[in-house]
Protein backbone atom coordinates (compact mmCIF):
# COMPACT_ATOMS: atom_id res chain seq x y z
CA UNK A 1 0.00 0.00 0.00
CA UNK A 2 3.21 2.69 0.84
CA UNK A 3 4.41 1.99 -2.76
CA UNK A 4 1.69 2.59 -4.82
CA UNK A 5 1.30 5.60 -2.70
CA UNK A 6 4.64 6.67 -2.99
CA UNK A 7 4.28 5.70 -6.62
CA UNK A 8 1.74 7.88 -7.51
CA UNK A 9 3.60 10.99 -5.24
CA UNK A 10 6.07 10.76 -7.46
CA UNK A 11 4.09 10.51 -10.95
CA UNK A 12 1.71 13.59 -10.01
CA UNK A 13 5.61 15.33 -9.51
CA UNK A 14 6.52 14.01 -12.48
CA UNK A 15 3.73 15.60 -14.31
CA UNK A 16 3.76 19.02 -12.79
CA UNK A 17 7.80 19.48 -13.96
CA UNK A 18 6.63 18.43 -17.32
CA UNK A 19 3.36 20.68 -17.01
CA UNK A 20 6.01 23.66 -15.87
CA UNK A 21 8.20 22.98 -18.97
CA UNK A 22 5.27 22.60 -21.53
CA UNK A 23 4.33 26.18 -19.98
CA UNK A 24 8.19 27.98 -20.15
CA UNK A 25 7.89 26.41 -23.86
CA UNK A 26 4.49 27.94 -24.77
CA UNK A 27 5.58 31.61 -22.88
CA UNK A 28 9.06 31.76 -24.92
CA UNK A 29 7.79 30.56 -28.24
CA UNK A 30 3.67 30.95 -28.74
CA UNK A 31 2.81 34.71 -28.34
CA UNK A 32 -0.38 34.24 -26.93
CA UNK A 33 -1.81 37.69 -27.16
CA UNK A 34 -1.01 37.95 -31.21
CA UNK A 35 -3.83 36.03 -31.71
CA UNK A 36 -5.95 38.08 -29.69
CA UNK A 37 -5.49 41.18 -31.00
CA UNK A 38 -5.23 39.83 -34.35
CA UNK A 39 -7.18 42.31 -36.63
CA UNK A 40 -7.48 39.43 -39.04
CA UNK A 41 -9.36 37.76 -36.57
CA UNK A 42 -11.92 40.86 -35.02
CA UNK A 43 -14.89 42.16 -37.69
CA UNK A 44 -13.98 45.56 -35.97
CA UNK A 45 -11.06 46.27 -37.50
CA UNK A 46 -11.83 44.77 -41.37
CA UNK A 47 -12.53 47.88 -42.55
CA UNK A 48 -8.90 49.33 -42.36
CA UNK A 49 -8.02 46.13 -44.19
CA UNK A 50 -6.58 46.62 -47.94
CA UNK A 51 -7.75 43.32 -49.86
CA UNK A 52 -6.07 41.97 -52.40
CA UNK A 53 -5.99 42.89 -55.91
CA UNK A 54 -8.47 41.43 -58.13
CA UNK A 55 -8.57 39.52 -61.65
CA UNK A 56 -8.11 42.27 -64.50
CA UNK A 57 -9.63 40.95 -67.56
CA UNK A 58 -8.14 43.29 -70.71
CA UNK A 59 -9.97 43.89 -73.88
CA UNK A 60 -8.32 41.74 -76.67
CA UNK A 61 -8.81 41.36 -79.95
CA UNK A 62 -10.97 38.15 -81.73
CA UNK A 63 -11.97 36.29 -84.85
CA UNK A 64 -15.47 35.53 -85.15
CA UNK A 65 -14.62 32.69 -87.65
CA UNK A 66 -12.10 31.39 -85.32
CA UNK A 67 -15.11 31.39 -82.73
CA UNK A 68 -17.06 29.74 -84.96
CA UNK A 69 -15.25 26.78 -85.78
CA UNK A 70 -14.78 26.32 -82.02
CA UNK A 71 -18.28 26.35 -81.28
CA UNK A 72 -19.00 23.61 -84.02
CA UNK A 73 -16.20 21.45 -82.73
CA UNK A 74 -17.75 21.72 -79.07
CA UNK A 75 -21.14 21.34 -79.39
CA UNK A 76 -21.31 19.28 -82.77
CA UNK A 77 -23.49 22.06 -84.45
CA UNK A 78 -22.82 25.49 -85.70
CA UNK A 79 -23.61 28.65 -84.48
CA UNK A 80 -26.77 30.20 -86.06
CA UNK A 81 -27.17 33.96 -87.04
CA UNK A 82 -30.01 35.38 -85.22
CA UNK A 83 -33.59 34.93 -86.66
CA UNK A 84 -35.19 38.43 -86.15
CA UNK A 85 -39.15 37.83 -85.81
CA UNK A 86 -40.01 41.82 -85.26
CA UNK A 87 -39.06 43.16 -88.13
CA UNK A 88 -36.31 44.82 -86.82
CA UNK A 89 -33.10 45.07 -88.80
CA UNK A 90 -29.62 45.84 -88.00
CA UNK A 91 -27.22 48.22 -90.66
CA UNK A 92 -24.97 46.06 -92.39
CA UNK A 93 -22.21 48.64 -91.35
CA UNK A 94 -22.41 47.39 -87.93
CA UNK A 95 -19.70 45.05 -86.94
CA UNK A 96 -18.32 43.71 -83.29
CA UNK A 97 -15.20 46.14 -82.44
CA UNK A 98 -14.20 42.67 -80.67
CA UNK A 99 -14.13 39.62 -82.69
CA UNK A 100 -15.82 41.36 -85.98
CA UNK A 101 -18.69 39.53 -86.58
CA UNK A 102 -21.26 40.38 -89.22
CA UNK A 103 -24.17 42.38 -88.45
CA UNK A 104 -25.94 38.65 -88.81
CA UNK A 105 -24.56 37.72 -85.21
CA UNK A 106 -25.54 41.31 -83.57
CA UNK A 107 -28.61 41.63 -80.70
CA UNK A 108 -30.34 44.92 -80.63
CA UNK A 109 -29.77 45.03 -76.90
CA UNK A 110 -31.61 48.38 -75.34
CA UNK A 111 -34.31 48.42 -77.96
CA UNK A 112 -33.26 51.31 -80.62
CA UNK A 113 -31.06 53.60 -78.50
CA UNK A 114 -28.18 52.58 -79.83
CA UNK A 115 -26.47 49.23 -77.81
CA UNK A 116 -25.89 46.02 -79.53
CA UNK A 117 -24.86 42.63 -78.42
CA UNK A 118 -22.85 39.99 -80.22
CA UNK A 119 -24.22 36.81 -80.16
CA UNK A 120 -20.42 35.44 -80.94
CA UNK A 121 -18.23 36.68 -78.14
CA UNK A 122 -20.96 38.39 -76.07
CA UNK A 123 -19.17 41.54 -76.16
CA UNK A 124 -21.40 44.82 -75.79
CA UNK A 125 -21.31 47.59 -77.54
CA UNK A 126 -22.35 50.82 -78.88
CA UNK A 127 -22.89 51.79 -82.47
CA UNK A 128 -20.34 49.13 -83.54
CA UNK A 129 -17.35 51.99 -82.57
CA UNK A 130 -17.16 51.25 -78.72
CA UNK A 131 -17.09 48.67 -76.54
CA UNK A 132 -19.37 49.22 -73.12
CA UNK A 133 -16.92 47.31 -71.24
CA UNK A 134 -13.31 47.13 -72.21
CA UNK A 135 -11.97 46.16 -69.08
CA UNK A 136 -13.08 43.78 -66.78
CA UNK A 137 -12.74 43.31 -63.59
CA UNK A 138 -13.63 39.89 -61.04
CA UNK A 139 -13.11 38.94 -57.91
CA UNK A 140 -10.08 36.81 -56.97
CA UNK A 141 -12.21 34.75 -54.60
CA UNK A 142 -14.63 33.91 -56.82
CA UNK A 143 -13.93 35.09 -59.64
CA UNK A 144 -17.43 37.28 -60.35
CA UNK A 145 -17.64 40.73 -62.09
CA UNK A 146 -17.22 43.75 -59.84
CA UNK A 147 -19.88 46.40 -59.49
CA UNK A 148 -19.18 49.64 -59.04
CA UNK A 149 -20.95 51.43 -56.24
CA UNK A 150 -19.42 54.73 -55.32
CA UNK A 151 -17.68 57.83 -57.19
CA UNK A 152 -14.80 59.44 -54.57
CA UNK A 153 -12.84 62.63 -55.37
CA UNK A 154 -10.12 60.26 -56.75
CA UNK A 155 -11.23 56.94 -57.14
CA UNK A 156 -14.00 54.50 -57.72
CA UNK A 157 -14.78 51.79 -55.35
CA UNK A 158 -15.49 47.97 -56.88
CA UNK A 159 -17.77 45.69 -54.92
CA UNK A 160 -18.41 41.92 -54.83
CA UNK A 161 -22.27 41.47 -54.82
CA UNK A 162 -21.92 37.81 -55.02
CA UNK A 163 -23.79 36.56 -51.72
CA UNK A 164 -22.03 32.87 -52.54
CA UNK A 165 -18.26 34.56 -52.70
CA UNK A 166 -15.99 32.75 -50.24
CA UNK A 167 -14.70 36.05 -48.76
CA UNK A 168 -18.18 37.17 -47.74
CA UNK A 169 -19.24 33.97 -46.39
CA UNK A 170 -15.73 33.89 -44.17
CA UNK A 171 -16.34 37.49 -43.31
CA UNK A 172 -20.34 36.18 -42.16
CA UNK A 173 -18.90 34.25 -39.60
CA UNK A 174 -16.83 36.31 -37.99
CA UNK A 175 -19.64 38.18 -36.42
CA UNK A 176 -20.88 37.82 -33.42
CA UNK A 177 -23.84 35.26 -32.89
CA UNK A 178 -26.45 37.50 -31.78
CA UNK A 179 -25.85 40.58 -34.38
CA UNK A 180 -29.04 41.15 -36.21
CA UNK A 181 -29.46 41.58 -39.36
CA UNK A 182 -29.77 45.18 -39.94
CA UNK A 183 -26.42 45.90 -37.43
CA UNK A 184 -24.60 43.74 -40.12
CA UNK A 185 -23.77 46.59 -43.09
CA UNK A 186 -21.54 48.37 -40.22
CA UNK A 187 -19.46 45.64 -40.92
CA UNK A 188 -17.09 45.32 -44.46
CA UNK A 189 -18.35 42.39 -45.35
CA UNK A 190 -17.85 42.03 -49.31
CA UNK A 191 -14.40 42.46 -51.15
CA UNK A 192 -13.81 45.88 -52.48
CA UNK A 193 -11.37 47.23 -54.92
CA UNK A 194 -10.63 51.26 -55.29
CA UNK A 195 -9.74 52.03 -58.69
CA UNK A 196 -7.83 55.66 -58.75
CA UNK A 197 -8.98 57.85 -61.85
CA UNK A 198 -5.96 60.18 -61.56
CA UNK A 199 -2.11 59.18 -62.09
CA UNK A 200 -0.46 60.04 -58.71
CA UNK A 201 2.85 59.11 -61.04
CA UNK A 202 2.56 61.78 -63.51
CA UNK A 203 2.30 64.82 -60.87
CA UNK A 204 4.94 67.53 -60.33
CA UNK A 205 6.60 67.31 -57.53
CA UNK A 206 8.03 70.49 -57.45
CA UNK A 207 5.59 73.65 -57.91
CA UNK A 208 7.23 77.33 -57.73
CA UNK A 209 4.96 79.08 -55.21
CA UNK A 210 3.24 82.51 -55.51
CA UNK A 211 4.49 85.81 -54.74
CA UNK A 212 8.26 84.65 -55.05
CA UNK A 213 10.95 87.17 -54.83
CA UNK A 214 13.76 87.91 -57.55
CA UNK A 215 17.21 87.65 -56.15
CA UNK A 216 18.21 91.00 -57.56
CA UNK A 217 18.20 92.99 -54.25
CA UNK A 218 17.93 96.24 -55.06
CA UNK A 219 17.86 97.48 -51.01
CA UNK A 220 19.00 94.20 -49.34
CA UNK A 221 21.80 91.58 -50.47
CA UNK A 222 22.16 87.51 -50.24
CA UNK A 223 23.92 87.90 -46.72
CA UNK A 224 20.80 89.80 -45.58
CA UNK A 225 18.48 86.79 -47.06
CA UNK A 226 20.77 84.58 -45.17
CA UNK A 227 19.97 86.28 -41.90
CA UNK A 228 16.34 85.72 -42.77
CA UNK A 229 16.89 81.90 -43.35
CA UNK A 230 18.79 81.28 -40.37
CA UNK A 231 16.45 83.61 -38.19
CA UNK A 232 13.31 81.72 -39.47
CA UNK A 233 14.47 77.98 -40.20
CA UNK A 234 16.92 77.13 -37.51
CA UNK A 235 16.14 79.54 -35.34
CA UNK A 236 12.24 78.43 -35.64
CA UNK A 237 11.11 82.29 -35.21
CA UNK A 238 8.14 83.61 -36.85
CA UNK A 239 7.91 86.36 -39.41
CA UNK A 240 7.47 88.79 -37.45
CA UNK A 241 9.84 87.94 -34.82
CA UNK A 242 12.69 87.68 -37.34
CA UNK A 243 12.22 90.93 -39.11
CA UNK A 244 12.18 92.31 -35.12
CA UNK A 245 15.54 90.19 -34.68
CA UNK A 246 16.85 92.01 -37.71
CA UNK A 247 15.97 95.43 -36.48
CA UNK A 248 17.27 95.01 -33.33
CA UNK A 249 20.18 93.11 -33.28
CA UNK A 250 21.65 93.87 -36.76
CA UNK A 251 20.14 97.65 -37.52
CA UNK A 252 18.21 95.99 -40.77
CA UNK A 253 14.77 97.64 -41.42
CA UNK A 254 12.65 94.91 -43.38
CA UNK A 255 8.72 94.01 -42.90
CA UNK A 256 8.19 90.54 -41.94
CA UNK A 257 6.72 89.90 -45.24
CA UNK A 258 10.04 90.32 -47.64
CA UNK A 259 11.35 87.53 -44.74
CA UNK A 260 8.47 85.38 -46.27
CA UNK A 261 9.11 86.61 -49.60
CA UNK A 262 12.74 85.48 -49.19
CA UNK A 263 11.87 81.97 -47.53
CA UNK A 264 8.98 81.04 -50.51
CA UNK A 265 12.01 82.20 -53.30
CA UNK A 266 14.71 80.24 -51.24
CA UNK A 267 12.35 77.34 -50.87
CA UNK A 268 11.51 77.10 -54.70
CA UNK A 269 15.10 76.97 -55.76
CA UNK A 270 16.82 74.74 -52.66
CA UNK A 271 13.50 72.58 -53.44
CA UNK A 272 15.17 70.57 -56.53
CA UNK A 273 18.39 70.02 -54.47
CA UNK A 274 16.60 68.75 -51.62
CA UNK A 275 14.61 66.15 -53.28
CA UNK A 276 17.46 64.65 -55.96
CA UNK A 277 20.20 64.87 -53.49
CA UNK A 278 21.64 61.27 -53.79
CA UNK A 279 20.69 59.81 -49.92
CA UNK A 280 22.18 56.84 -48.74
CA UNK A 281 19.61 54.66 -48.67
CA UNK A 282 19.13 50.92 -46.31
CA UNK A 283 16.71 48.44 -46.73
CA UNK A 284 14.34 49.99 -43.76
CA UNK A 285 12.16 53.13 -44.26
CA UNK A 286 9.61 54.47 -41.91
CA UNK A 287 6.35 56.64 -42.54
CA UNK A 288 4.44 58.43 -40.77
CA UNK A 289 2.16 61.54 -40.57
CA UNK A 290 1.37 64.99 -38.21
CA UNK A 291 -1.03 66.86 -37.75
CA UNK A 292 -0.70 70.81 -38.39
CA UNK A 293 -2.94 73.63 -38.60
CA UNK A 294 -3.67 75.80 -41.90
CA UNK A 295 -5.89 78.74 -41.15
CA UNK A 296 -7.14 77.03 -38.04
CA UNK A 297 -7.90 74.11 -40.70
CA UNK A 298 -6.48 70.61 -39.74
CA UNK A 299 -3.79 69.92 -42.21
CA UNK A 300 -1.28 66.97 -42.42
CA UNK A 301 2.44 66.04 -43.40
CA UNK A 302 3.74 63.13 -44.35
CA UNK A 303 7.48 62.27 -43.43
CA UNK A 304 9.54 59.84 -44.95
CA UNK A 305 12.64 58.98 -43.28
CA UNK A 306 15.69 56.01 -43.50
CA UNK A 307 15.57 53.76 -40.52
CA UNK A 308 19.80 54.05 -40.99
CA UNK A 309 20.98 57.16 -41.91
CA UNK A 310 17.78 59.66 -40.75
CA UNK A 311 17.58 61.11 -43.67
CA UNK A 312 13.77 62.56 -44.60
CA UNK A 313 13.49 60.95 -47.94
CA UNK A 314 10.02 62.03 -48.67
CA UNK A 315 7.54 65.05 -47.66
CA UNK A 316 4.38 66.09 -47.95
CA UNK A 317 1.56 68.62 -46.95
CA UNK A 318 -1.90 67.84 -48.14
CA UNK A 319 -5.15 69.30 -47.00
CA UNK A 320 -6.59 65.93 -46.54
CA UNK A 321 -5.70 62.34 -44.97
CA UNK A 322 -6.42 60.52 -48.52
CA UNK A 323 -4.01 57.80 -50.07
CA UNK A 324 -2.76 60.73 -53.34
CA UNK A 325 -0.38 62.89 -50.68
CA UNK A 326 1.07 59.45 -49.57
CA UNK A 327 1.68 58.44 -52.79
CA UNK A 328 3.25 61.76 -53.82
CA UNK A 329 5.31 61.42 -50.54
CA UNK A 330 6.76 57.72 -51.21
CA UNK A 331 7.49 58.73 -55.07
CA UNK A 332 9.83 61.25 -53.09
CA UNK A 333 11.57 58.94 -51.21
CA UNK A 334 11.34 55.62 -54.07
CA UNK A 335 13.00 58.23 -56.29
CA UNK A 336 15.99 56.48 -58.66
CA UNK A 337 15.30 53.60 -57.11
CA UNK A 338 14.89 50.53 -59.68
CA UNK A 339 14.97 47.33 -57.61
CA UNK A 340 14.31 47.11 -53.97
CA UNK A 341 17.00 45.47 -51.84
CA UNK A 342 15.88 42.16 -51.12
CA UNK A 343 14.89 42.18 -47.15
CA UNK A 344 13.43 45.43 -47.67
CA UNK A 345 11.03 46.76 -44.71
CA UNK A 346 8.36 49.80 -44.74
CA UNK A 347 7.36 50.05 -41.72
CA UNK A 348 4.15 52.12 -41.06
CA UNK A 349 1.46 52.44 -38.59
CA UNK A 350 -2.24 50.43 -39.09
CA UNK A 351 -3.82 53.20 -41.40
CA UNK A 352 -4.99 51.89 -44.54
CA UNK A 353 -3.54 54.69 -46.90
CA UNK A 354 0.02 52.94 -46.56
CA UNK A 355 -1.29 49.41 -48.33
CA UNK A 356 -3.22 50.98 -50.90
CA UNK A 357 -0.26 53.29 -52.16
CA UNK A 358 1.89 50.22 -51.76
CA UNK A 359 -0.59 48.18 -54.42
CA UNK A 360 -0.45 51.59 -56.81
CA UNK A 361 3.64 51.23 -57.00
CA UNK A 362 3.30 46.96 -58.07
CA UNK A 363 0.38 48.43 -60.82
CA UNK A 364 2.50 50.81 -62.35
CA UNK A 365 3.51 50.13 -66.02
CA UNK A 366 6.98 51.60 -65.90
CA UNK A 367 9.44 50.16 -62.98
CA UNK A 368 6.88 48.72 -60.50
CA UNK A 369 8.05 47.75 -57.28
CA UNK A 370 6.40 45.56 -55.25
CA UNK A 371 6.93 45.52 -51.06
CA UNK A 372 4.67 44.59 -48.09
CA UNK A 373 4.02 47.13 -45.48
CA UNK A 374 4.97 46.31 -42.18
CA UNK A 375 2.35 47.59 -39.56
CA UNK A 376 2.75 48.35 -35.97
CA UNK A 377 -0.65 48.49 -34.64
CA UNK A 378 -1.09 50.27 -31.46
CA UNK A 379 0.56 51.84 -28.74
CA UNK A 380 1.29 48.58 -26.54
CA UNK A 381 3.38 45.41 -28.14
CA UNK A 382 0.41 43.48 -27.75
CA UNK A 383 1.82 41.57 -30.99
CA UNK A 384 5.06 39.83 -32.34
CA UNK A 385 4.73 42.59 -35.20
CA UNK A 386 4.47 45.56 -32.86
CA UNK A 387 7.07 44.63 -30.40
CA UNK A 388 9.49 43.82 -33.26
CA UNK A 389 9.63 46.67 -35.13
CA UNK A 390 8.10 49.62 -32.30
CA UNK A 391 11.77 50.96 -31.54
CA UNK A 392 11.35 51.58 -35.64
CA UNK A 393 8.17 53.45 -35.15
CA UNK A 394 9.55 55.34 -32.02
CA UNK A 395 11.99 57.06 -34.42
CA UNK A 396 9.38 58.44 -36.84
CA UNK A 397 7.16 59.43 -33.52
CA UNK A 398 10.25 61.54 -32.29
CA UNK A 399 10.69 62.97 -35.64
CA UNK A 400 7.45 64.43 -35.45
CA UNK A 401 8.23 66.14 -32.08
CA UNK A 402 11.29 67.46 -33.57
CA UNK A 403 9.11 69.33 -36.32
CA UNK A 404 6.38 70.29 -33.95
CA UNK A 405 8.96 71.93 -31.58
CA UNK A 406 9.35 74.39 -34.61
CA UNK A 407 5.91 74.34 -35.95
CA UNK A 408 4.04 75.53 -32.84
CA UNK A 409 6.30 78.64 -32.52
CA UNK A 410 4.43 80.20 -35.86
CA UNK A 411 0.98 78.99 -34.28
CA UNK A 412 -0.13 77.60 -37.50
CA UNK A 413 0.59 78.57 -41.42
CA UNK A 414 -1.92 81.19 -43.47
CA UNK A 415 -2.00 78.96 -46.51
CA UNK A 416 -1.11 75.52 -47.72
CA UNK A 417 1.39 77.07 -49.80
CA UNK A 418 3.12 79.04 -47.18
CA UNK A 419 3.08 75.64 -45.34
CA UNK A 420 4.97 73.55 -47.83
CA UNK A 421 7.66 76.32 -48.42
CA UNK A 422 8.30 75.98 -44.92
CA UNK A 423 8.70 72.20 -44.49
CA UNK A 424 11.07 72.05 -47.66
CA UNK A 425 13.35 74.37 -45.83
CA UNK A 426 12.60 72.73 -42.57
CA UNK A 427 13.74 69.14 -44.24
CA UNK A 428 16.63 71.35 -45.96
CA UNK A 429 17.87 71.87 -42.67
CA UNK A 430 17.35 68.56 -40.62
CA UNK A 431 19.11 66.82 -43.79
CA UNK A 432 22.49 69.41 -44.49
CA UNK A 433 22.56 71.67 -41.63
CA UNK A 434 20.94 70.22 -38.06
CA UNK A 435 24.08 68.75 -35.89
CA UNK A 436 23.07 65.19 -35.44
CA UNK A 437 24.28 62.77 -32.13
CA UNK A 438 23.76 59.98 -34.43
CA UNK A 439 26.96 59.12 -35.86
CA UNK A 440 28.49 60.11 -32.11
CA UNK A 441 29.81 63.36 -33.04
CA UNK A 442 27.08 66.72 -33.10
CA UNK A 443 27.36 66.73 -37.67
CA UNK A 444 25.19 66.76 -40.03
CA UNK A 445 23.28 63.89 -41.07
CA UNK A 446 24.86 64.58 -44.90
CA UNK A 447 28.37 66.03 -45.54
CA UNK A 448 28.06 68.25 -48.63
CA UNK A 449 32.00 69.57 -49.40
CA UNK A 450 31.24 73.03 -50.35
CA UNK A 451 29.90 73.86 -47.32
CA UNK A 452 33.11 72.82 -45.51
CA UNK A 453 34.41 76.40 -46.22
CA UNK A 454 31.78 78.44 -45.16
CA UNK A 455 32.16 79.87 -41.18
CA UNK A 456 28.48 81.60 -40.83
CA UNK A 457 24.92 79.56 -41.20
CA UNK A 458 23.78 82.33 -43.62
CA UNK A 459 26.60 81.43 -45.55
CA UNK A 460 25.83 77.79 -45.51
CA UNK A 461 22.52 78.85 -47.04
CA UNK A 462 23.76 81.64 -49.31
CA UNK A 463 25.91 78.10 -50.96
CA UNK A 464 22.89 76.11 -50.52
CA UNK A 465 20.71 78.17 -53.01
CA UNK A 466 23.51 78.12 -55.15
CA UNK A 467 23.01 74.36 -55.58
CA UNK A 468 19.60 74.27 -55.77
CA UNK A 469 19.95 76.77 -59.08
CA UNK A 470 22.90 74.49 -60.45
CA UNK A 471 20.99 70.90 -59.70
CA UNK A 472 17.47 73.33 -61.28
CA UNK A 473 19.96 74.03 -64.74
CA UNK A 474 21.05 70.36 -64.61
CA UNK A 475 17.43 68.96 -64.60
CA UNK A 476 16.68 71.87 -67.55
CA UNK A 477 19.46 70.97 -69.94
CA UNK A 478 18.41 67.04 -69.40
CA UNK A 479 14.82 68.00 -70.72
Amino acid sequence: MNSIITYLLWYIQYLERTIFQLLIFITKFIPLKQFVFDDASSPNYQKFKTDKLPIIKKFEKQDYRFLLEYYLWKYRKPLKPISRRNSKTISESTVCPRCNATHHYIYDNNGGKGEFKCKVCNQTFISGEKATAPLFLACPYCNHALQPKKDRKHFTVHKCVNPKCSYYLNNIKKLPPALPQSERHKYKLHYIYREFNIDFFKMDLSSIPERASTFQFRRQSAHIMGLCLTYHVNLSLSLRKTALALRDIHGINISHTMVANYAKTAACVIKPFVDNFDYKKSDTFIVDETYIKVCGVKGYVWLIMDAVSRSILGYRVSDNRGVGACILAMRMAFKNLKTLPEKFKFIADGYSAYPLAAQQFALRDDNPLQFDITQVIGLANDDAVSKEFRPFKQIVERLNRTFKASYRLTCGYDNFDGANYSVALWVCYYNFLRPHSVSGRFMPLNKIDLLDGADTMQAKWQLLIFLGQQTILHMQENG
